[in-house]
């Protein structure tokens, strides 16, 4: 098969028999890990993005439980994805792995450019995507964002080039939120639903078998803030453009200690007139939640955890990284993605393969009191 399948991840995880019994969870369609390894780099610009290789942790990851791995476009000018392709070819060629083992999910919104840094970068944006007829001038936004259907048709055909596959398993719009300020909400949901009408003919082509949104802050602002995003609005958006089978499934939101809104704060309106936090709302809505940025780019350790969070994690014996990684894993998000890119953090995060999640008791004790970063 040319993407992930029910059958390929569940026999995947067959092979993790000694991990705790919820490690894995099932969306009805994928069996999914609670921890995904993800291949994002601050501040892409600098010069350890010559040096640095996410392979190594990626085989790792593949070998210790993880079968979900995110990217985006973007990542390091392209090279992330290049370097997952060259992390799946080996396994792949080794008999390692399957395809139908492992879920790919990357992300189109952001102008990639392509690596090294190109001297000028908005000379290549306009010879790469004006010029190229991808966009005009007034739809990238702060000359870094775009969401015409040209130009996503473009970064998923390259993402597909980049990481040497046939098909994605989960496609994002990413970050549309960073339109919002620039353009107007109805001007906003209007490019939304043209996003959407062009991942379904993507899905009908078999380049992407799902789809998503992956947003920082927009589905976790208040109702009235320039950035927010209304879920409902655009499920109804979905349901409009690919019907009552349409393929926006996923959705992908920070989660962690410092930025745990997704879970508390109620603030998106569902079906019945009332406001649910956004974890209960994609539950509402029958759409699967990924938990990304689970260690906030490691600023959660500016100062040693409470005690009480390892006792409440059940994670005592193990560090702080572990509690932050255990915390995001278990509320309502089906997973929590980190990034790692030395092989040795994958093995030590995969410690919690062996733990039970934390119960809905202390993850409430957590949530109420003031053991949270």
């Amino acid at each position: 098969m040319a993407h992930a399948t029910k059958e390929g991840t569940f026999g995947y995880l067959k092979k993790f028999g000694n991990y705790s019994k919820d490690f894995y969870r099932f969306n009805g369609e994928l069996f999914f890990p609670s921890l995904g390894i993800g291949t994002y780099k601050a501040e892409p610009y600098k010069e350890d993005n010559y040096i640095i290789n996410y392979a190594e942790a990626l085989k790792m990851a593949l070998r210790r439980g993880i079968n979900l791995i995110d990217t985006a476009i973007n990542y390091r000018y392209q090279m992330s994805e290049r370097e997952i392709a060259e992390a799946l070819n080996e396994m792949f060629d080794e008999g390692e792995l399957k395809r139908e083992e492992v879920i790919i999910a990357s992300k189109g919104g952001f102008i990639p450019l392509d690596f090294p840094f190109p001297d000028n970068p908005y000379g290549w944006i306009q010879e790469n995507v004006i010029k190229a007829g991808l966009a005009s001038a007034d739809e990238v936004i702060i000359d870094q964002h775009c969401m015409t259907p040209a130009y996503l048709r473009w970064s998923c055909e390259q993402s597909l080039k980049n990481l040497e596959l046939e098909t994605i398993d989960i496609y994002y719009l990413h970050n549309p939120e960073t339109q919002l300020g620039y353009i107007d909400h109805e001007t906003f949901y209007a490019r939304i639903e043209v996003a959407f009408e062009l991942f379904e003919t993507l899905r009908a082509e078999g380049k992407i078998v799902s789809y998503g949104i992956a947003s920082w802050n927009g589905f976790l602002y208040e109702e009235d803030h320039t950035e927010y995003i209304s879920l409902s609005k655009v499920v109804k958006i979905a349901q409009k453009v690919g019907g009552e089978n349409h393929g926006f499934k996923y959705l992908q939101s920070p989660f962690n200690m410092a930025k745990p809104h997704a879970y508390g704060y109620a603030n998106q309106q569902c079906d019945d007139g009332y406001y649910y936090p956004l974890m209960h709302a994609c539950a509402r809505f029958g759409l699967s939640m990924l938990g990304s940025s689970p260690l906030l780019q490691k600023n959660l350790f500016q100062r040693p955890f409470s005690a009480k969070i390892g006792e409440l994690m059940q994670t005592s014996e193990l560090n702080d990284v572990a509690s932050a990684l255990q915390f995001a894993r278990s509320a309502g998000a089906i997973t929590a993605i980190f990034g790692a890119v030395d092989p040795a953090h994958v093995i030590d995060n995969m410690i919690l393969g062996y733990v039970p999640i934390a119960t809905d008791e202390a993850m409430n004790t957590l949530m109420g009191e003031s053991y949270a970063v």
